[in-house]
């Protein structure tokens, strides 16, 4: 069982300011997020969600304002100090799991080798992976659709199955709060599914008590399908956050990615496409 008070939010942010250069991300950002709960982050390419999403995982500086990230505290980029102590760090690294857009394997490894990273923050300084850690890594293998993977290659993957791998990476950390970047990319309309049904199910139930999820991602159904709850980046930091059913509207997108959308499907099945 994590050990967390259980109704606090996993993300609380007070007049958060984000921004690129003379580009604002956000601004004034007043936002939580809620054990149990899934957010998608929308917007257009460039404005600036993969920046948001590694500031919100601690990675990064805001410009000004205050974030906590599991209990860990921040606060903008006017204070000279490390943005963690090495405590919270190591707690926030057990806690937070972060998937990036990109994968970089530089030297040759094994899918297992590869998985077994995200047990790294649970281990002391001298310790070596346990019987159970490689249990928990065949699980989230399992999980993500590879199974007889374990020793092939990594340079041997397509696409897709690396993607795979980096969320079986993420399941074998175990974290309370999953920040995905994008984590349909390379995947076949199959696994596209398979991937948010896994995810939905890490965070509701057993889990919804401990667990939340916050997602870039870039079709607006699969957000409303999979995530009660929507982050819009309109650009020029302005920003529109709510239920993803309220908020998700034909008519937002169409301002949102600057090119006129209309809706189809049922209140329970609902998809966009371009007019």
């Amino acid at each position: 069982m994590h050990d967390i008070v259980r109704m606090a939010p996993l993300i609380f942010t007070r007049d958060l300011s984000v921004r690129i250069g003379s580009h604002d991300v956000c601004r004034a950002l007043n936002w939580q997020v809620n054990p149990g709960e899934r957010w998608a982050i929308l917007g257009k390419n460039g404005v600036g969600k993969s920046t948001l999403l590694k500031t919100l995982a601690g990675l990064r500086l805001a410009e000004t304002g205050e974030l906590i990230i599991c209990g860990a505290r921040t606060a903008g980029s006017t204070l000279e100090v490390p943005i963690f102590s090495r405590e919270s760090q190591r707690t926030l690294a057990k806690r937070r799991g972060y998937l990036t857009q990109h994968h970089n394997d530089p030297f040759p490894s094994t899918v297992m080798e590869t998985a077994l990273i995200g047990r790294h923050p649970h281990l002391g300084r001298w310790d070596w992976e346990s019987t159970a850690d490689h249990e928990i890594t065949r699980t989230a293998l399992a999980e993500a659709d590879l199974v007889g993977f374990a020793e092939r290659e990594v340079q041997t993957l397509s696409g897709g199955e690396r993607q795979r791998l980096a969320v079986a990476q993420l399941l074998t950390q175990q974290p309370q709060l999953f920040l995905l970047d994008e984590p349909l990319t390379h995947l076949d309309l199959s696994h596209q599914v398979a991937i948010m049904e896994l995810f939905k199910r890490k965070t509701q139930g057993e889990f919804s008590m401990t667990s939340a999820l916050v997602a870039v991602l870039h079709d607006p159904g699969f957000a409303v399908r999979y995530c009660e709850h929507a982050l819009l980046l309109f650009g020029h930091g302005e920003w529109l956050a709510g239920p993803a059913r309220t908020i998700i509207t034909a008519e937002n997108l169409t301002r949102l990615y600057g090119h006129p959308l209309r809706e189809i499907g049922s209140d329970n099945d609902r998809w966009f496409i371009p007019c």
